[in-house]
């Protein structure tokens, strides 16, 4: 197979992860695999495989004006077009909204090209504006599929946009994580022998950091034994560090910043707690489970629900209910049988969200989206609901 993957860039962000981790697993597989940004390759974050060609169109930037957007979209436009033209990939797999609908435009009238167009959020949470909305909704029936990360997200697509093929296929979690810098050392940060309630995500308004460390500061002098760690940076970071000020619990409560062994506090910690207002597919929630860590999460749409068997392996609580997370914090933190449970069941996430079983899926689509090319058009429809299995 030869696939290539269209991306904005390949900095630090979930949807370039996916990318990364897509490309890799079929580069080993020998697909001769090729990765295009607009952003330039100095702002990559992840690991490629050194079989995987990556191509930089330097298009990246945003614009002064309509008509410069406009004239900047036409060169990107043109740029993929050549470039897919050249390599001749079998399939092009574009991840997010906007370059979707650049590869929508780029590839009309190319022969032989399977072309599908991943959404990494849920469309309501991530509003583009009145153009690219509207050409989301006119292009994205130009492309052979478009896949969803949720069923709510890809009833929302089908429902909103001319997409004639929509699938749901969530994203792989990675078990075990390589590393990556910056390294921050779990226990130089935290005393070894304290429990670590974790939580992962950039600090901004959506991951509602804010409510987190409010209700841990309510519960923390029953809990005497456990520390709260925020792994991310962000715009929040002044808001957040004011808010743990006024707590009085900045021996108990770290935000450290980004690090790159994530892998190695998911191992270290005891809970893991995710307080988002909305999500897509939060990655960081699935790699937690497969570190065999359990979880406590707001219900929000959309995501947790689809990765949380509550009460198998972790616990839901409505969106916004502090005083439920609250109670379900405390539910866990208190009791070690109980964790214990749960985790031993968490780990079932290393095969229900594989590489392999989600690399599968993918190709399945492929392989369907190319039988069907002599074939009567792909009906739209979703795969079966299988949350909780």
């Amino acid at each position: 197979m030869k696939i290539l993957f269209f991306i904005n860039s390949l900095a630090g962000g979930g949807a370039e992860r996916v990318s990364a981790t897509l490309a890799n697993f079929w580069a080993r597989k020998n697909w001769e695999v090729t990765i295009v940004t607009l952003a330039p390759k100095s702002e990559d974050f992840y690991f490629l495989d050194s079989k995987i060609e990556r191509i930089s169109l330097n298009l990246a930037g945003d614009s002064n004006n309509f008509l410069h957007g406009l004239s900047q979209n036409v060169l990107r436009v043109l740029a993929l077009r050549r470039t897919i033209k050249q390599l001749r990939p079998q399939v092009v797999l574009s991840m997010m909204s906007t370059p979707n609908v650049l590869l929508a435009f780029a590839s009309q009238r190319i022969d032989n090209l399977c072309t599908v167009g991943s959404e990494r959020c849920y469309p309501p949470h991530a509003p583009l504006g009145l153009v690219w909305s509207t050409l989301c909704k006119k292009m994205y029936g130009r492309l052979s599929a478009v896949v969803a990360l949720t069923h709510e997200c890809a009833q929302w697509i089908e429902v909103h946009s001319s997409a004639s093929c929509v699938r749901v296929i969530p994203n792989a979690a990675a078990w075990p994580l390589l590393d990556n810098v910056p390294i921050v050392v779990p226990d130089v940060l935290c005393n070894p022998e304290r429990k670590v309630l974790l939580a992962v995500g950039r600090l901004n308004t959506v991951k509602n950091f804010e409510v987190l460390i409010s209700v841990f500061s309510k519960i923390a002098d029953r809990y005497p034994e456990w520390d709260l760690v925020i792994l991310g940076e962000g715009p929040e970071r002044q808001v957040l560090e004011a808010i743990i000020s006024d707590t009085a619990l900045g021996s108990r409560i770290f935000v450290p910043g980004i690090a790159g062994n994530v892998g190695e506090w998911y191992a270290r910690a005891d809970l893991f707690v995710m307080s988002s207002r909305s999500e897509g597919f939060p990655n960081a929630l699935a790699e937690a489970l497969a570190h065999g860590l359990p979880a406590v999460s707001f219900d929000c749409d959309t995501g947790p629900r689809d990765i949380i068997r509550h009460g198998v392996d972790g616990l839901l609580v409505p969106v916004g209910d502090s005083l439920g997370l609250n109670d379900a914090l405390e539910r866990v933190m208190g009791d070690s049988n109980l964790r214990k449970q749960l985790a031993a069941r968490a780990t079932d996430a290393r095969e229900r969200f594989s590489i392999e079983r989600i690399a599968g899926m993918w190709e399945s689509l492929f392989t369907e989206i190319s039988n069907a090319r002599a074939a009567p058009e792909i009906k739209s429809t979703t795969l079966p609901d299988k949350r909780g299995s």
